[in-house]
């Protein structure tokens, strides 16, 4: 089944719209999400990363996942996977490229079983942004520039994300989840978050939802 983007742009966003879509943005709305409880304060943002099948990137088959249309025929890893219903609020590609799948408002369902400052259920409280990549495997320059402009666009709308609470996968769910990994560096992104001057390329990437 094929999908269509709504705000196909390849400019960086640089704002969010009052329904916690990012603008201009690639967009693909995945029915993987609930609403947060009522009075929730976003006060944490969860990185991750993916690659479907494992260790390869490209070919459209994260956005099918999130979308509950992943072709179970085209690998045999997809046929483990085929019954989750999960998602991430944004995926950022190899080539920095930014799509959105669930409203910042709303709760995706991205970090599962998790806890964090003595709190559970982290989907509650938090936004996951999910990395193009693999545990080892080094992330690319594009990506950390688009992953640090996003956070400070983040933070400039929910500021009770401070540093502090810029956690990995694996930091809210120890011994279950190993992700962004170790191949991730946080000195560099930290570094690159606490310089101004340092902004997210243009993006690219192919504006169409498979």
């Amino acid at each position: 089944m094929a999908r269509s983007f709504s705000g196909q742009s390849p400019s960086f966003p640089e704002t969010l719209d009052p329904d916690g879509w990012l603008r201009p943005a690639l967009r693909c709305p995945s029915p993987n999400f609930n609403d947060r409880p009522p009075g929730e304060v976003v006060s944490l943002l969860v990185i991750h990363n993916i690659s479907l099948p494992p260790g390869q990137f490209g070919g459209g088959y994260v956005e099918r996942f999130f979308c509950n249309d992943l072709p179970v025929a085209d690998h045999p890893y997809f046929l483990t996977i085929q019954d989750f219903r999960v998602s991430a609020h944004c995926l950022i590609a190899r080539d920095g490229a930014m799509t959105q799948f669930v409203s910042l408002r709303d709760r995706a369902w991205h970090a599962g079983a998790s806890s964090f400052g003595g709190r559970t259920n982290c989907n509650d409280f938090s936004i996951g942004v999910e990395l193009e990549g693999a545990d080892d495997l080094a992330y690319t320059a594009a990506q950390y520039l688009a992953l640090t402009g996003f956070t400070r666009l983040v933070q400039k709308f929910y500021p009770a994300i401070t540093r502090e609470r810029i956690v990995g996968h694996d930091t809210v769910a120890p011994g279950r989840k190993t992700d962004p990994g170790p191949a991730f560096d946080w000195d560099h992104y930290f570094d690159l978050l606490n310089q101004p001057s340092i902004g997210s390329p243009p993006l690219t990437g192919d504006p169409s939802c498979i």
